[in-house]
C-alpha cells in the first residue's frame, strides 16, 4: 500500500459510522474517543468513554467536523483531529504547549492509524489533507505539537498520538518554538495569493 492511495476526507454526519470502525470498540486510545484536548481534565476523567464517544457524535452531528478520515481502497484507515486552537480548552491552558504569539491559528492535536497501516507513511498525507482541509475553512497558519523523539525510536502506541516532528517537516511544517527537548510547536503558513 502506497500512501499516495489515501483519500481524505473531512468527518460530517454521513461518515460517523466510518470513524466509528477505524476507531473500534476501545474508542481509539483507550476510550479518548479524541475528547483529551477537548473536554477539561477533571471531566474528561469523569467521563466514561461511551460518554466521550457521544461528545464526539455530537460535534459531528452538529455539523463541524472535528477532523478528516483517511481512506484506502473505501475503507477508514487513519484519523487526524483538526480545527481552531479555541475548540481545544486543556491546549489554550496547557503551560508547555502556550501560544507563541496572538495569531488565529488552526490546530492538529490527535493522529489515529489502524494497525495494518502504520509505518508507511500515512502521517505525511494525513498532514496534507488536514491542512487543505483548514485552508478550505479560512486557515492562515496550521500548527502542530509533535513528539521530536530525535535517534530514539517512539515506543508505544500512544507516545506519537500528537504526530512525529520528521512528517510535520516532510508535510512543509516549520519548527516555531521548543518548549521542551522532546516536544517542537511547527508552523504551516499558508502563502498569501
Amino acid at each position: 500500500m502506497s500512501s499516495d492511495t489515501l483519500v481524505c476526507h473531512p468527518v460530517t454526519p454521513d461518515r460517523w459510522e466510518d470513524l466509528e470502525r477505524l476507531f473500534g470498540a476501545h474508542g481509539a486510545y483507550a476510550g479518548c474517543w479524541c475528547m483529551w484536548w477537548r473536554l477539561a481534565r477533571a471531566e474528561f476523567g469523569r467521563q466514561t468513554a461511551e460518554q466521550r464517544k457521544a461528545g464526539l457524535q455530537a460535534l459531528v452531528d452538529s455539523g463541524q467536523a472535528p477532523g478528516i478520515l483517511g481512506y484506502v481502497n473505501g475503507d477508514p484507515v487513519a484519523w487526524v483531529s483538526i480545527g481552531p486552537r479555541k475548540d481545544y480548552p486543556p491546549l489554550e491552558r496547557s503551560r508547555t504547549l502556550k501560544r507563541i504569539d496572538d495569531q488565529p491559528v488552526w490546530s492538529i492535536v490527535c493522529f489515529f492509524v489502524a494497525k495494518p497501516y502504520r509505518g508507511q507513511g500515512l502521517m505525511v498525507r494525513l498532514l496534507q489533507g488536514a491542512v487543505a482541509y483548514a485552508i478550505e475553512q479560512g486557515a492562515r497558519i496550521v500548527e502542530g505539537y509533535p513528539v521530536d523523539p530525535g535517534e530514539k525510536r517512539v515506543s508505544g502506541e500512544t507516545e506519537g498520538f500528537m504526530g512525529l516532528a520528521a512528517a510535520f517537516r516532510q508535510a512543509g511544517f516549520v519548527e516555531v518554538a521548543r518548549p521542551s527537548a522532546t516536544r517542537p510547536i511547527m508552523r504551516y503558513y499558508v502563502e498569501e495569493d
